[in-house]
């Protein structure tokens, strides 16, 4: 294997729930021997390295990210070998693969927990945060607004209240005890070990607690995830850290630090702003949050995506765009959670493979690692009568049989999708692998563009002006051997559009039969929601 240390900053990710990915054994849960058999459709995608959420033991009142047990796996899945041999067979096939670390919390079903509330003289109450009353800290932001009215809740055997950020089944973590922090990394040190190349570190705003602060970004969290890094530099170099942060540019810039904690972070605030261009058909406000994005050190890099296992959080846009894009995309009361929208990518972009195609060129064009989300690469749907975000979580569709291939269960943990239009019945990969002009297909080609051009996966990004009003979306990614304009005419209708480029024969990437001759003033006639990837083949003068 490849063993560039900044692998991951030219890497495509593909994020595995595993529950719904394939079931091996006919039990209806998804587990590792399913995903070994995928192995390869996962690899031909051309994806890098997949990611894996939760395989924890777990309650599973939070789909995993509820940790019963962090050195156990989840029993459905398979065992722990069936994991390590999963792991092994991802590294055969020349991919990586990082898992999940919850860091802030864990189950309340955890022994850690139960022995904590149990007794107060146990080393574990310390492992916990407690109070006697619930008015500590009352101006830290409640998450889940839609079922929570306090981050404490009384546990009436401890006799006392704990501290929670997320659901009150999930107590957070004590990182004041000096024993929390050793035996969180000793559980990163056993993963690593086991041969992953990294974490995906779920929730890390929130490790600390100080009174008078909104308890997000605190610097003895910063202080901690450089003890991390460190240590994974020293014990496991080549091993990576990816930041959950749903936080301003500004305020996860502060994660990178000096290329000391994480090498990736979510680009949050890019993610509704790529569907608010989309919808509104002016990109505007995308331009000004990426405007706003500060650098960051050299070996680091931003992870972009478009949907993942969550809803799609407007925590991080005006309370008026948030208005917009509710009544735009989730007009049924159903379709949010929270302060989110909970549908699939091809739903929220109405099937609409043109602009489906700018939401992805605009990704795989940006500065960033794309993730993929399973199931967006066939174009899969979501059913919004299920229960939170199990919407979005629904079995993957391989082909027209029972469950969609799944599984040959008689019931399966969450029903495949069977609406006319997003069913398995007519949505599936059986179906689309030997059509050419097929969702998946068309997905794997624009990968595998993007993956060739030097300026698109590591090349500055250079804006181009046109109006305050962004119907044509225009920036140049520039490398040291490679020269790309990347347009897009965001709007329904035809645009006319005069760019200055620098002289050369330019070639699109995605239709090689569309060439230019690229001088100052040069004229496009673009036709509605049409992208270009122009590549420089030939210089001018």
């Amino acid at each position: 294997m490849n063993i560039n240390p900044l692998w991951y900053k030219n890497a495509i990710f593909y994020q595995i729930y595993p529950r719904s990915f394939y079931d091996s054994n006919g039990d209806g849960y998804g587990d590792f021997q399913g995903i070994i058999q995928k192995l390869d459709y996962v690899r031909n995608l051309g994806t890098d390295c997949i990611w894996l959420m939760p395989t924890y033991k777990s309650p599973l009142k939070d789909d995993g990210y509820d940790i019963s047990d962090f050195y156990g796996v989840f029993e459905p899945f398979g065992t722990l070998d069936d994991l390590k041999q999963l792991f092994n067979e991802i590294h055969q096939r020349g991919m990586r693969v990082i898992t999940d670390l919850v860091l802030n919390h864990c189950s309340d079903q955890h022994p850690w927990f139960q022995s904590a509330r149990k007794d107060p003289n146990s080393k574990y109450r310390n492992y916990f945060v407690w109070s006697d009353t619930d008015t500590k800290y009352q101006g830290t932001r409640i998450i889940f607004v839609d079922s929570q009215k306090s981050n404490w809740t009384w546990d009436e055997e401890a006799g006392a209240y704990y501290w929670h950020r997320f659901y009150p089944s999930q107590p957070d973590l004590n990182y004041d005890n000096p024993e929390v922090r050793e035996e969180m990394k000793n559980v990163m040190r056993y993963w690593l070990n086991l041969g992953i190349d990294g974490f995906r570190a779920d929730a890390v705003p929130y490790l600390f607690e100080r009174e008078g602060t909104i308890n997000e970004n605190l610097p003895e969290t910063h202080a901690y995830l450089k003890e991390i890094r460190k240590m994974m530099d020293l014990e496991f170099p080549g091993t990576i850290l990816l930041c959950e942060a749903n936080q301003w540019p500004r305020d996860v810039r502060e994660y990178f630090g000096d290329g000391d904690e994480f090498q990736l972070g979510f680009h949050f605030p890019l993610m509704p702003r790529i569907f608010m261009s989309i919808g509104k058909q002016d990109a505007s406000s995308l331009v000004q949050i990426m405007q706003e994005t500060p650098e960051i050190p050299e070996n680091c890099q931003w992870s972009t995506f478009l949907r993942n296992h969550d809803e799609l959080t407007l925590e991080m846009v005006s309370e008026e765009d948030r208005q917009w894009m509710w009544a735009f995309y989730a007009p049924q009361k159903e379709m949010r959670l929270n302060l989110g929208i909970r549908r699939r990518l091809y739903p929220l972009l109405d099937n609409d493979r043109k602009k489906i195609g700018l939401a992805f060129s605009l990704i795989f064009t940006l500065p960033g690692s794309p993730v993929l989300y399973y199931g967006d690469e066939i174009g899969m749907g979501d059913n919004i009568n299920l229960f939170d975000r199990n919407g979005v979580r629904t079995p993957m569709q391989w082909d027209d049989t029972k469950n969609g291939g799944f599984s040959t269960a008689d019931r399966t943990y969450l029903p495949a999708i069977t609406d006319e239009e997003y069913g398995y019945q007519k949505v599936n990969v059986m179906q689309q692998e030997d059509d050419p002009d097929s969702n998946l297909n068309w997905l794997r080609r624009l990968i595998r563009i993007r993956k060739a051009s030097e300026a698109l996966g590591e090349g500055e990004l250079e804006w181009i002006t046109t109006g305050s009003e962004v119907k044509v979306l225009a920036y140049i990614r520039r490398s040291e051997n490679d020269l790309v304009y990347v347009i897009h005419n965001m709007s329904d209708y035809p645009m006319h559009f005069q760019l200055d480029f620098e002289p050369g024969i330019y070639t699109d990437l995605i239709q090689p039969d569309f060439t230019i001759a690229g001088n100052r003033d040069t004229e496009l006639d673009l036709n509605p929601r049409i992208f270009y990837w122009l590549q420089r083949k030939k210089s001018i003068g």
